[in-house]
């Protein structure tokens, strides 16, 4: 597999080989079960989806109750796609098989942590696109620590060009950070700790890639 779902429990520390403290996000990572398997011929790609987290029978659409009991599960929160599995799993992956995080991940092995982003409503160009503000309180500045400053030009080119940072709605975004250590894993309590941070809020889904 190359990756796996998981939940973020939230952050501690931990002290690592050369002695150093390490800050860590704590992730509640499988199991995951194999709710289906592409491949080339039927859906012209290969990947394989899994599914993560309990859901309510009474709250699953009759769609997805057939689509998890070809599985032989129960209904999931969670379905997320995996494309560009490891070739040693090419043949091995089954339906309704159960993916744990020690099947995919290992101490000291690097990976890509994905998440939706926490809100931040609307908020300034400062706190953004981390502006510096107008003029350091120089010249007779009032109030203006935190504005944008000039947005374009005059008679020419008479109009505010697309892409130009200004406030708005922040955060709530899909954000990837890549290249985080795994720390340790906990196989007994399906937990996985990776160093930094991770995007999201306590209890949001994360996916974690090779």
């Amino acid at each position: 597999m190359s990756g796996i779902i998981g939940k973020k429990i939230g952050m501690t520390s931990i002290f690592g080989a050369d002695g150093r403290n390490v800050a860590c996000t704590v992730i509640e990572a499988g199991p995951c079960v194999v709710t289906q398997v592409k491949n080339e011929e039927k859906d012209g790609y290969k990947a394989v989806q899994l599914g993560f987290g309990e859901r309510k029978e009474k709250n699953t659409p009759n769609a997805l109750k057939g689509h998890f009991a070809k599985a032989q599960t129960t209904p999931k929160r969670e379905v997320i796609e995996f494309r560009d599995f490891r070739e040693e799993f090419e043949g091995q992956i089954q339906l309704g098989q159960e993916i744990k995080v020690e099947d995919v991940f290992a101490e000291g092995d690097f990976v890509d942590a994905i998440g939706t982003s926490k809100g931040k409503g609307f908020q300034g160009v400062v706190k953004r696109h981390n502006f510096g503000g107008v003029g350091q309180q120089t010249h007779g500045q009032h109030n203006r620590l935190r504005a944008p400053g000039s947005i374009g030009g005059a008679s020419y080119p008479a109009r505010v060009f697309k892409g130009m940072r200004m406030a708005g709605r922040t955060g709530g975004s899909r954000t990837k950070l890549i290249n985080l250590r795994v720390m340790k894993i906990m196989p007994e309590k399906n937990l996985i700790l990776v160093s930094g941070s991770v995007p999201g809020a306590k209890n949001s889904t994360v996916i974690l890639e090779k």
